[in-house]
């Protein structure tokens, strides 16, 4: 359980990264342009730059706090904070009819509440 806990932290942490250095160091207007990016268009500049910020920050929580042991109770509550942002990416994709990107967040969404359910539970950094 720990192993798969790891993996999922370890996935999501690499999407959040992903997310967030296009959404901090790309200009918006070449992320409007690309599959999926379109609700930026309607966005402004320092909202992407916020979330993408926020991204960076997940990648960090979901990882780093277990590995140097220190409040590794962050990496659930980084998880919820995670569910929470996904929440928002599938009410805006849905918004574009964006259904398969819907889809994908909501992957996002479920492996973030495992790692929640686990990390807050069954294989908690302090059990």
């Amino acid at each position: 359980m720990n192993l798969a806990l790891w993996i999922a932290a370890g996935l999501l942490a690499a999407v959040a990264l992903a997310g967030g250095i296009s959404k901090t160091f790309v200009p918006k207007e070449k992320l409007a342009a690309h599959e999926g990016g379109q609700w930026t268009a309607d966005a402004g500049v320092g909202f992407v730059k916020t979330l993408g910020i926020l991204e960076l920050l997940a990648a960090v929580g979901l990882i780093l706090p277990a590995v140097l042991g220190i409040a590794p109770v962050m990496v659930a509550v980084t998880a919820v904070c995670w569910i929470l942002l996904m929440i928002g990416a599938m009410i805006t994709h849905g918004r574009y009819g964006q259904f398969k990107l819907v889809l994908l967040n909501a992957v996002y969404l479920a492996l973030a509440a495992f790692v929640a359910w686990g990390r807050f539970g069954v294989e908690s950094f302090t059990a």
